[in-house]
């Protein structure tokens, strides 16, 4: 007979033979057992608990093989580690033929777990006398001493409330260790600190985008106004994981509770209010950010192929942040509803898809892989197409210059955004696919620690490296970085170097969107006349078609001065002398280059046009004319400029002024 090496204690030690304490199995031809039983009862008090509704058959003895069944079941001989003898299926079916009719008046059911099939079958009592021979080899023969794979058994240090709805490695009401399965302290000390200095650098960064906004916000529009609420959803990212940092695990992780012999364990669901706070706004803000990379992406495909305007894309502004914020809002209450949150022991913050592969799977990775597909579609075709309105479309020096370069920060801004968000995903995916290995690997490594049982067979061990998390993490933080490169110019500096003065100065509209809206219509550029002039146009509703200083100053026209050019009564006026021409093209242009930084989206005209004093922005017949601020005339510094007026009646506007500024006008007109 097989005697306990181990002293009665409250649980199974290491996995090993432990004295048998169940009322119904004492006095039996062994006295040590081995847990979990056949019936995966983790110790002995649950065993008990599990066999009292068989007691009244026992005690009449309704079969002579019922409690001998019962006890190889529950508390099964002690053999050699990880095997067990199981009894034969004929010990099982005369128990049961026995004893179910007083079962039956007892409204006791025969479980499914002690079916007689599962059991070998064979006629041999239970226990075998091999079974109670220490050190006894099994044999191949025998059909009844099998090997087991028992699976993840959740130790008593990480189970929690059954009332809690935690779930760990396939297990109810456990937790994984906190704050983490994989790292020691000095590795989960360097990680921290990594992760703190990169989220102060995002946080700084995207913050820095955010306020050059605030200081002009007329700057920014649209298409690339989605830059700014993508940096914004980044300022919100790297501030959650910055207070991780802070706080360490004392938000992602369960508390120590020796009194109830329970380690730290991981947080889940949402009985934790500062985990659930956490996880709302990561992952909100984390999907919203992806969601307006994409809405950037289609602005800047409704800008480059069917031209839009600035306000007409911006009229499509609401139904851009309900889809940009509702999306995530779905997903995040969706999340909340099914309790899938997980405190991220190692950075401190709370997420999804840390130990529940399907979260990881539908809620992580197929968002994200979406909005990829979409961004990057759009984005090449606006990018074709503006490559081909450069290749195919006569534009001036200068357009050409820009559109080049507007074409080069779009594509370095989306690549400084992709070649981040890819390497996440790709660490979310090998994530997904070792996640399974780690886990054994580390039952190998700390079963013996948790006495629960240790896999049976590992084909293939493997720990995660640190370099993986450290790059997940880093990739996380710097997907943010790339609104900097958007913002930073000399502009940029100018206005903050005002804004610390404690002026404002007012620019133009973006150079970027300038381009896009410069561009001349393709169709008729491939319709005209060899000779006839190309006239640049917006398919949308045109933006701002003035500098933001010629809302309260009086404008005047330049006129080509070989040209005539006519009044608003319709009649021609007379032609200029060569020499005036040649002296009021000098004072243009130099005028020209001392404007140059306050440029705005005024289309561009080329050819002998009828002007109004009261419509839209007038048309510029300068065949050198790009700038939109028509240039004011001083009679006390230009006096070139009166000798010119002196000579050929010059055509006045007021835009955005009074009805008695444009009489003036037409009285100095007419008295000319």
């Amino acid at each position: 007979m097989v005697m306990g090496t181990s002293s009665s204690i409250e649980s199974h030690s290491e996995f090993s033979c432990e004295p048998i304490r169940l009322r119904m199995c004492q006095d039996l031809p062994y006295n040590t057992t081995f847990m979990p039983n056949l019936l995966n009862h983790y110790d002995q008090q649950t065993a008990a608990l599990a066999m009292e509704p068989f007691h009244p058959m026992v005690n009449l003895v309704c079969s002579t093989d019922l409690r001998m069944f019962l006890c190889a079941l529950y508390a099964p001989v002690c053999t050699v580690y990880g095997q067990v003898s199981m009894p034969c299926r004929s010990l099982c079916q005369r128990a049961k033929d026995e004893c179910h009719k007083l079962m039956e008046i007892f409204g006791v059911a025969w479980p499914d777990d002690m079916d007689c099939s599962r059991f070998p079958d064979c006629d041999e009592p239970y226990p075998r006398p091999e079974d109670l021979l220490t050190g006894s080899e099994p044999t191949d023969q025998s059909s009844m001493t099998v090997q087991r794979e028992y699976g993840f058994w959740c130790p008593r240090e990480l189970k929690v409330d059954p009332d809690l709805g935690y779930a760990f490695m396939g297990r109810k009401d456990c937790s994984a260790p906190c704050p983490s399965m994989y790292f020691n302290h000095q590795e989960l000390t360097f990680i921290r600190y990594f992760i703190g200095v990169v989220s102060i650098v995002c946080l700084s960064a995207t913050l820095f985008t955010f306020l050059t906004f605030l200081i002009d916000v007329t700057r920014f529009r649209y298409p690339e106004r989605p830059i700014i609420f993508y940096a914004v959803c980044y300022v919100m990212v790297s501030l959650v994981f910055f207070l991780g940092f802070l706080l360490e695990d004392r938000v992602a992780c369960n508390a120590v509770s020796p009194s109830q012999f329970r380690a730290s364990t991981i947080t889940q669901g949402s009985h934790n209010k500062i985990c659930t706070l956490f996880f709302m706004v990561l992952y909100f803000f984390t999907m919203a950010g992806s969601v307006w990379w994409v809405i950037l992406t289609i602005t800047w495909f409704l800008a480059a192929v069917p031209k839009w305007g600035s306000e007409a894309i911006e009229k499509k502004a609401l139904l851009f942040h309900a889809v940009a914020w509702g999306l995530p809002g779905a997903l995040t209450v969706t999340l909340l509803a099914l309790n899938k949150i997980e405190g991220d022991g190692i950075s401190g913050v709370c997420f999804i898809g840390l130990y529940d592969i399907d979260a990881l799977r539908w809620f992580v990775l197929a968002p994200l892989c979406l909005n990829v597909a979409v961004g990057v579609a759009l984005l090449l075709v606006g990018i074709v197409a503006l490559n081909r309105v450069r290749m195919e479309i006569p534009l001036e020096k200068e357009n050409q210059t820009k559109l080049v370069k507007f074409m080069i920060r779009m594509g370095v801004f989306s690549v400084l955004y992709l070649v981040p968000l890819l390497t996440v995903i790709g660490c979310y995916l090998y994530e997904h696919t070792y996640r399974s290995i780690w886990e054994t690997t580390w039952m190998q490594e700390n079963c013996r620690r948790y006495h629960i049982p240790c896999p049976f067979k590992v084909e293939q061990t493997n720990r995660p490296a640190m370099v993986l998390f450290l790059i997940k993490y880093l990739m996380m933080l710097v997907v943010g970085i790339p609104s900097v490169f958007w913002v930073g110019s000399k502009k940029t500096c100018f206005e903050w170097a005002s804004f610390l003065h404690g002026r404002r100065r007012k620019d133009g509209v973006n150079e970027s969107r300038q381009v896009l809206q410069e561009q001349p219509d393709f169709a008729q550029s491939l319709l005209r006349e060899p000779n006839t002039p190309i006239i640049r146009k917006s398919r949308g509703t045109s933006t701002q078609g003035t500098s933001t200083h010629a809302s309260s100053t009086h404008l005047a026209v330049v006129d080509d001065l070989d040209e005539p050019v006519r009044t608003h009564h319709g009649h021609p006026a007379s032609t200029r002398s060569k020499a005036s021409s040649v002296h009021s093209k000098t004072s243009y242009h130099g005028s020209l280059r001392r404007t140059r930084d306050d440029r705005s989206d005024t289309m561009v005209y080329r050819g002998t046009e009828e002007r109004s004093f009261h419509g839209s922005m007038p048309r510029l017949d300068h065949p050198l004319s790009t700038h939109s601020s028509l240039h004011q005339i001083d009679s006390h510094s230009r006096p070139g400029s009166q000798r010119d007026v002196s000579e050929a009646p010059p055509t006045l506007i007021t835009h955005g002024t009074s009805a008695s500024n444009s009489q003036a006008a037409e009285n100095e007109a007419t008295s000319a």
